[in-house]
Formats: C-alpha cells, sequence, structure tokens
C-alpha cells in the first residue's frame, strides 16, 4: 500500500480496499465509469486499464515500483486515461480484458495491464511490468513511450491490432448446442485425463505452481462411487492428505493459501481466499464422508474456525480475502525461526513441535526475496501423527494433545504480529460458495450452529444486497451501500446455496427464496436462442463483448454452477422449467465435456443429471432424536445425487411448495419413503428401518 501522502486521487471515494491502496499514487487513476470513459473519447487518449485485486503480491510489487515513481505517473497523466479495477467487483471486465492479454501474449495474471482505445477495444496487454528493463520483461516507463509514439504515428496499426483482438473476443464463449446424447463414458474419460496429470509422490495435477482443482477433485469422487474406481477415490485422498499435512495448510490457524508455489505444497502464496476456502470445506466433507477418515474432519472444523474467528463481519456475510504480505514481505505473518517457537514454549515440547513441523534452525525455505537469507520455516508435516507418535515412542492421544497447546501458544503469539491487510468487501457469490458449505457442514456433522450462521449470512444477501424487484447487488462494503449489477455466478451460487441451506434447516422460506432467485437469473442471463447463461444481464451496461464462461477458473463456471442449482431445486419443487433450462445448458457444453479439462462443476452437474437419485421425503419432529438419526444415516455416507425433504407433522403445508412431500404422512414414528425414477418405496419406519434399507443400497 502507497505510503505517499502528497497525492490524492479519485479512488480514495471507492470502497473497494483494493482500489483505495492506490488513492495516494501520483497517478490520475478513475475508477471505471462514465467520466472516464467520456474523459477518454474527449481527448482521444489511448486507456490504461490496470486490473488487479488487494491480495494480489505482484500487484503491491507494481504499485511500488511503477504507480509511486513521478516520472511514470507523468507519462501516464499526460498521454493516457487511467483506470483501475477490482477484479473481484468487476469479473466481467476482468474476464473480457484477460481475454485480451491471453490472445496477446499467450499467457494471463494479475496485475493486468491492458491498453485500450477510447471505444474499449485492447490493442496492447501484459501483466506485471518492472520500472525499467528486468528478468526479461521491458520496463514500464520504456514501454509507455513506446505506445505514446505508436499511437502518435501509427494510429492505423492500433485499430488494426484492435479490431481483430476484439472480433476473437466477441466469439470467446460462444457455442452451438452439441448433437447427440451424452453417457456415462464422458465421466470415464475425465478421470483419465486427471490421472494422466496426477502426481503420484505428493498429489495434485500437473506441474507446479500447484492449484486446488476443487471441482475435479469432486469429480473424481463421484467417478468412484458410481463406477467403483479406487483409483480415483486414491487420487482425491492422496492430495487432500498432501495439501493439508503441507505447509499451504495454516496449521495454526486452519485454512488454506491459494495456491502452492512448488510440487510438495511446502510453499504457498500465502493470500487467502474465501472461496478457496468455501469450496475446500466441501471437498474435505464429501471426502470424509466417503472414508469416515477423522482427519478429514479436522480440517473442515479447524477451517470453519478460521472463517468465523477471522473472516466473518459482525452484520453476518463473510469477508474476502486475507493478503500475502505484511510488512512489506510476503508470509512474514505465518513463517517462524525456531529460536521464536522456542521462545513460547518449553524446551521438551518446542523440541517435539519442531520436530513434528518441519522446524529447522536454518529455515526450511529460502525467500527469493529476502536478500538477508534470514531463516524462515513454513510449518508442515510430512508424517501423520500416529506415525510421529511410534517414531517418538509416546502416546498418541498424548501428542496430540500436546501439539494441540502446542499450536494453541503459538497461535496466540502469532495473532500479536502485524497482521496481513483483510479485504472486508463482502461479495455475493463468494458468501454464497460459504454459505454452501456451512450448510452442507451442519448436515454431515449434525451441527446446527454452522446452519445458523449461513442462515444469517443469506438473510443478508437477500435483505440487504438484493433490491426491491429481486436482482442482487454484486457487493457490500460496511458502512456504505451496495453496489454493482450481480453477475451470472453470483445467482448461480446462491440458488445452489439456498437448496443446501433448506436441505440443513427444512425452512421452506429457502426453498422460496431459490425460486425467486432463479427466476430473476433466467429472466436477466438466459439466452433463449442458443441456451446457456450470459455471464452479464441483459440490463447490464454495454461492453464490448457478453460472453457465457463455460470453463470453471479458481471458482466454478457460472454455466456449470445454474446447472447444479437448477437440478437440485427442479428435483425438490418439480418445477419442469427449470430442469428444461438444466438440460439444454448441458446440451450447448456437451462437445467441452468430452473434450476439455477445465469443466469438472459441470461434469458435477451431469453426474447429478445421469441420477439415479434419491429423493428422501420424510416426516417427523426435525428436533426429535428419532429424527435426527433418520438425518445421520442419510447425510453419514456418501450420497451426492439426491434430494431430502421434511415436513413436520405440527406445521403442514411445505408439501405446497415441495411436490415430494405430497401425500406422505406420518406412520408410527418418523416416516421416510424413499423415491426414484418416479417410484417411491413403502415407507420406513423409524431410524432402525431406513438403516436396514440404506445398508442394502448404500
Amino acid at each position: 500500500m502507497s505510503q505517499r501522502g502528497d497525492f490524492t486521487n479519485r479512488l480514495s471515494h471507492e470502497t473497494s480496499p483494493y482500489l483505495r491502496q492506490h488513492a495516494h499514487n501520483p497517478v490520475d487513476w478513475y475508477a471505471w465509469g462514465p467520466e472516464a470513459l467520456e474523459r477518454a473519447r474527449q481527448l482521444d487518449r489511448p486507456i490504461f486499464l490496470s486490473i488487479g485485486y488487494s491480495a494480489c503480491h505482484w500487484c503491491h510489487v507494481m504499485e511500488h515500483e511503477s504507480f509511486e515513481d513521478d516520472e511514470v505517473a507523468r507519462l501516464l497523466n499526460d498521454h493516457f486515461v487511467s483506470i483501475k479495477v477490482d477484479r473481484e467487483e468487476r469479473p466481467d471486465l476482468d474476464q473480457i480484458y484477460m481475454a485480451s492479454v491471453q490472445l496477446l501474449t499467450g499467457q494471463g495474471g494479475w496485475p493486468m495491464s491492458v491498453f485500450l482505445t477510447p471505444d474499449l477495444r485492447p490493442f496492447f496487454g501484459g501483466t506485471y511490468f518492472p520500472p525499467d528493463d528486468r528478468y526479461g520483461r521491458p520496463g514500464f516507463k520504456r514501454l509507455l513511450r513506446w505506445l505514446v509514439d505508436l499511437w502518435q504515428k501509427e494510429r492505423g496499426k492500433v485499430d488494426e491490432q484492435a479490431g481483430a483482438v476484439t472480433e476473437h473476443l466477441q466469439s470467446v464463449g460462444q457455442f452451438e448446442p452439441g448433437e447427440g446424447a451424452l453417457d456415462e463414458g464422458v465421466l470415464q474419460r475425465a478421470v483419465g485425463h486427471l490421472g494422466r496429470r496426477f502426481d503420484p509422490m505428493y498429489g495434485g495435477f500437473g506441474q507446479p505452481p500447484k492449484f486446488l482443482h476443487t471441482m475435479d477433485l469432486r469429480l473424481l469422487l463421484r467417478a468412484w462411487k458410481r463406477f467403483d474406481l479406487p483409483d480415483a477415490l486414491h487420487m482425491v485422498r492422496h492430495t487432500l492428505e498432501k495439501m493439508a499435512m503441507g505447509g499451504i495448510y495454516d496449521h495454526l490457524g486452519g485454512g488454506f493459501a491459494r495456491y502452492s508455489t512448488d510440487a510438495r505444497w511446502l510453499v504457498p502464496h500465502f493470500e487467502k481466499m474465501l472461496y478457496d476456502n468455501a469450496l475446500l470445506v466441501v471437498v474435505y466433507l464429501e471426502a470424509f464422508q466417503a472414508t469416515r477418515d477423522p482427519f478429514f474432519r479436522e480440517v473442515v472444523e479447524e477451517t470453519l474456525g478460521w472463517v468465523e474467528r477471522e473472516m466473518t463481519s459482525p452484520e453476518g456475510p463473510f469477508f474476502s480475502t486475507l493478503d500475502a504480505d505484511s510488512e512489506g514481505e510476503e508470509g512474514k505473518f505465518y513463517v517462524w525461526t525456531q529460536q521464536e517457537v522456542e521462545q513460547v514454549l518449553s524446551k521438551d515440547t518446542a523440541d517435539l513441535f519442531n520436530a513434528v513441523y518441519g522446524v529447522e534452525p536454518e529455515g526450511n525455505w529460502e525467500d527469493p526475496h529476502d536478500h538477508a537469507h534470514r531463516p524462515k520455516n513454513i510449518l508442515n508435516r510430512s508424517k501423520t501423527f500416529e506415525q510421529c507418535a511410534r517414531l517418538y515412542k509416546l502416546d498418541e492421544g498424548e501428542l496430540r494433545r500436546r501439539m494441540a497447546e502446542a499450536r494453541t501458544a503459538l497461535l496466540q503469539v502469532r495473532s500479536q504480529r502485524i497482521w496481513p491487510g483483510r479485504d472486508e468487501k463482502m461479495l455475493t457469490s463468494w458468501n454464497a460458495l460459504m454459505i454452501d458449505a456451512l450448510a452442507q457442514a451442519a448436515q454431515v456433522f449434525d451441527r446446527p450452529g454452522y446452519a445458523e450462521r449461513a442462515a444469517k449470512a443469506a438473510d443478508f444477501l437477500l435483505t440487504r444486497m438484493s433490491g426491491a424487484d429481486g436482482r442482487l447487488f454484486r457487493t457490500y462494503s460496511s458502512g456504505t451501500a451496495p453496489k454493482l449489477n450481480a453477475y451470472l455466478e453470483d445467482y448461480a451460487y446462491l440458488v445452489d446455496a439456498l437448496v443446501s441451506l433448506y436441505e440443513a434447516t427444512f425452512i421452506p422460506r429457502w426453498i422460496e427464496a431459490a425460486l425467486d432467485v432463479a427466476r430473476v437469473m433466467i429472466e436477466q442471463f438466459w439466452d433463449p436462442e442458443n441456451s446457456g447463461f450470459y455471464f452479464t444481464g441483459r440490463d447490464h451496461e454495454l461492453l464490448i463483448a457478453r460472453n457465457k464462461d463455460a470453463y470453471d477458473n479458481a471458482t466454478p463456471s457460472g454455466n456449470a454452477m445454474a446447472v447444479t442449482g437448477l437440478l437440485r431445486l427442479a428435483r425438490l419443487t418439480g418445477r419442469a422449467e427449470l430442469q428444461q433450462k438444466a438440460e439444454a445448458t448441458l446440451q450447448l457444453y456437451r462437445g467441452l465435456m468430452t473434450s476439455s479439462l477445465a469443466v469438472g462443476q459441470m461434469l458435477v452437474a451431469y453426474d447429478f443429471h445421469l441420477g439415479p437419485v434419491q429423493e428422501f421425503a420424510i416426516v417427523g419432529d426435525p428436533a426429535a432424536e428419532e429424527t435426527r438419526r433418520v438425518l445421520r444415516a442419510i447425510r453419514g455416507r456418501f450420497r451426492p445425487n439426491k434430494v431430502v425433504a421434511l415436513m413436520a407433522p405440527t406445521t403442514p403445508g411445505a408439501d405446497a411448495m415441495i411436490p415430494l412431500l405430497a401425500g406422505k404422512t406420518v406412520q408410527d414414528g418418523v416416516t421416510t419413503y424413499i423415491c426414484q425414477n418416479f417410484t417411491c418405496q413403502a415407507p420406513l419406519t423409524g431410524a432402525a428401518a431406513l438403516d436396514a434399507a440404506l445398508a442394502e443400497k448404500p
């Protein structure tokens, strides 16, 4: 963050922490909006569009090196209209112009640096530029002078390049509906693709940097369930174990960093994102259901503990990110020297802790940015507690107790350090992912408190971040009004989260809300000609392209999540039009599902569509222990393709909204109806009868 106080630009009035971080740059920044765009047109100047986010390390580096530099500022102010964008607030702009950078350079990333004509067509782009030539990259000052010369002397070439790039952008994400039916083979082929990229030593997929691949892991679990593929389950289990034992996991505070820079998950990029942790909670929950491994439960509980402690606003929703940097150094908040550990713990406990968590006298990480080469340790475990107990001839329970006490003591000391910056804006889509994670954790662990936290956040989104017409807003910061039209992902993620929240609480209002959100999503985003959903609504500002996001990135694609939520909602409500929209979208992306690696969530949705889907209709008192036993039996094992509805005998009426409950009556105690392929089995009375039925076909 800039420390200069002799300049203040327009970004000081913005709500985004990322934009405000640039408020004292000498660059004459604008936020994206009519004022900036009109100025570029009036002056006939190129636009310098800089897109990043608050937890981005190299965004901070470029700010300090270039945007605080007076010569860079003079070049930008004299010859360009400079616009700063928070990619988390404006994923529509990020999506369009990232595609242009990838086309122009063959790669992308943040900070994104794009140069546009006044009518918003990109003609040059890149990512991080150092102020002067280094790292094999051109210096930003030299680049700016070259672009000024190009703009003034070779405008025809600029227009030709801008036209070609824009034509390409307008074709991105446009697909024709595929022909022919999909079958189970598409899922098996996806497993084969992932298997060829799997790292058998450390888990995960591909070469470093290693990302989390949450949607692919969920897909593998479904393939294991459907086809009885031990290798698919092994890939999931091995990856999740290695990640949670590695340095990418915060062993003191819980939660995961965004990715690992090395193959063995030791050295993370230290920023912690709400969305990553929401998605990982769901993966670890499903792995726990599949394996009953208590380690996976511990990871979920610790991660949700971090969310509650550090990422939950007093108003209910969840903050966005924690930066990688503190005091100008990446990871400084999280790393330890051996001496620092020994100052907190007793000698015996420190020796044991250092052995278990890989703390070495000379450090286990060489920070490439630390020219003083100070010893630094990233906490990680190469052995399980069981293995350590045998190695050090200790009782495993005693080892766990001592390590838990040590972690608590070190966490308390760490909390006194200077914290990384926290981006406290609250985004609808990321909040929806965490609502879904909490709702699913409430079900799997029978922890109503998780559902209560999810409900508080959902209430906020549906009231404070929704207009009178039901349209959602994208972003909110405390003390300000919510703003920006929501995008497809905001609606799609929320539909799916509200279904999960209903299945955690059986409060009908959540299904009613899901139907309302789905209605607006279809009105605003549905393509009636070719099917599928656009990323921006029909009332959104006019940009140079309106496309459909088909591929998963760090978060699931909006189309894939729209299909997921609509299929689940259709099963519960019997709304044929929701089922039809989901099926048409699957058909649109048929070709992608047969050939691409970046459609894990769409394949998860397709697995649900293939079914068979088990429909559980329960009539009983949700607070009664026998009813909870029934629910634990249904939720305890990995049954991804199911929907669950419940009606209390004392509060009838849910069947009006959920036809699955229609005509279902209580017998002699809590009664469960299992339906599949439009046929319901004979009612089962009590938990024991349900246990027996599920044991026959888990």
